[in-house]
């Protein structure tokens, strides 16, 4: 049993896997969610961490023991399982620590519907499998009615449904190289983009249990980068481990973010009457120059709390569309339940294709970042109070900006890290006010 048991994030629950993220943890969050979110079936998938056919085991025993039957999808993408347990009005489990190195792993809950759960629902889970690690042997059923697992082959019908968002050979224009990152989008990414007739060079397809995102992927797009230049590719797609997430090179090599993923897709949506009440549904973290772009195009803006579940809520509170996160999470909510990187990549190069220029061109004319900064620091300890603590260096920061800037200091919900973001139109008072609020901050973590 763990000292300290592992809490609900951002992003589901994530640790190192066999010291915070236990076969034991794993069991007691598969029965608390067998107990809470009901039902008599659920379906599994996992990414290709060494660790997760350990996981797996310990969830499934959760499952079962609780009276529940589990499908396991093996190596899948995060929204194949969301897919699944929408269409099937069940819950789904993943077992994945998306762009973490490959010695964290997490497990991310699906309601039945497919939709992520609310904070309430975490925390009633995350109570209750903190209840169960302490008094481990508890009974459940027996005979018949324990649970049983088979193979599931609910990715048959995610693939058809990505591919067919666009139409027949809707790619065959485009050579792609897509970076699936040693990760989830190596099972089924290439299958999707060459069933439209895309022309593929495909890399970071070689997993071996521990070089998922090693190098290669949304968090390293450098490799992507080279290989689109060195190939002459219209356009790179690089997904994460559990391939929710994507980000983009276009043809002349440079990043196309999720801000300006969204941007091209808002204003391709909107021409073509899919973005409903041209709204779109974007976090705090989104930059000032999409903000811009979409004032310019007549196109509103919805913002939420860092997180794809936050954007998600909006998205269906408003029957909106499209959302997603300046990171690479884009949720197309007419055809998804979820972010989905690959189903977000398949859109983009459609409407590149629909659009006649090339990938720069259409990136470029989408929006332009106003520069950004942004600094992580490692804490010790996860201490959400430090926001509170630097609210006078905020407030002064904020005053020398006034309208031509802006700051954003928070905890990360996934690891422990306070993340400092600042925006301005001119680069060299960005630096400064970002290096000052640094340093205010590391001051007062050393001050304890």
């Amino acid at each position: 049993m763990p000292h300290r048991f592992p809490r609900f994030g951002t992003d589901g629950i994530r640790g190192v896997a066999n010291k915070e993220l236990t076969p034991d943890v794993a069991q007691a969050v598969g029965r608390a969610a067998a107990e809470l979110l009901g039902g008599n079936r659920v379906v599994i998938g996992r990414d290709t961490r060494r660790s997760g056919p350990m996981l797996e085991a310990g969830l499934v025993a959760g499952y079962t023991a609780a009276g529940v039957d589990v499908e396991l999808l093996g190596v899948v993408p995060t929204p194949t399982v969301s897919w699944v347990a929408s269409n099937s009005e069940i819950p789904g489990a993943m077992i994945s620590a998306s762009h973490n190195p490959f010695a964290d792993n997490g497990i991310k809950l699906f309601g039945a519907g497919g939709l992520k759960l609310s904070d309430e629902v975490e925390a009633s889970i995350q109570a209750r499998f903190h209840e169960i690690l302490q008094v481990p042997h508890q009974s459940g059923p027996t005979g018949d009615g324990i649970g049983v697992v088979v193979p599931s082959s609910g990715s048959v019908g995610w693939v058809r449904s990505v591919v067919e968002s666009v139409a027949p050979g809707a790619l065959r224009k485009m050579h792609v190289v897509l970076d699936c990152a040693n990760g989830s989008a190596t099972s089924l990414g290439p299958h999707v983009f060459d069933s439209l007739g895309a022309d593929l060079t495909i890399i970071g397809a070689d997993p071996n249990g521990v070089n998922i995102n090693a190098g290669c992927g949304s968090t390293r797009p450098e490799y992507l980068q080279q290989a689109v230049l060195d190939s002459g590719a219209d356009l790179g797609l690089a997904f994460d481990g559990d391939a929710d997430r994507l980000v983009a090179v276009a043809s002349d090599g440079k990043i196309v973010d999720g801000d300006h993923i969204l941007a091209i897709l808002a204003e391709d949506w909107s021409a073509n009457g899919r973005l409903r009440h041209n709204t779109i549904v974007v976090t705090v973290m989104s930059n000032l120059g999409f903000h811009l772009a979409m004032k310019r195009r007549g196109i509103a803006v919805v913002q939420t709390g860092v997180g794809d579940r936050y954007v998600l809520e909006a998205l269906n509170e408003g029957s909106y569309s499209l959302g997603g996160e300046q990171s690479g999470h884009v949720i197309c909510r007419d055809l998804a339940s979820t972010g989905d990187g690959i189903l977000a990549g398949v859109q983009l190069a459609d409407a590149i294709v629909r659009s006649g220029l090339s990938s720069a061109e259409c990136a470029a004319d989408a929006m332009t970042s106003v520069p950004q900064l942004l600094h992580n620091i490692r804490l010790s300890r996860r201490d959400p109070s430090l926001v509170g603590k630097l609210s006078q260096s905020i407030a002064a920061a904020e005053a020398s900006m006034g309208s031509d800037g802006r700051v954003l200091i928070r905890a990360s919900g996934t690891e422990p890290l306070l993340r400092v973001m600042v925006e301005h139109v001119d680069d060299v008072q960005a630096r400064s006010i970002c290096a000052q609020l640094v340093a205010d901050a590391e001051k007062l973590i050393a001050a304890g």
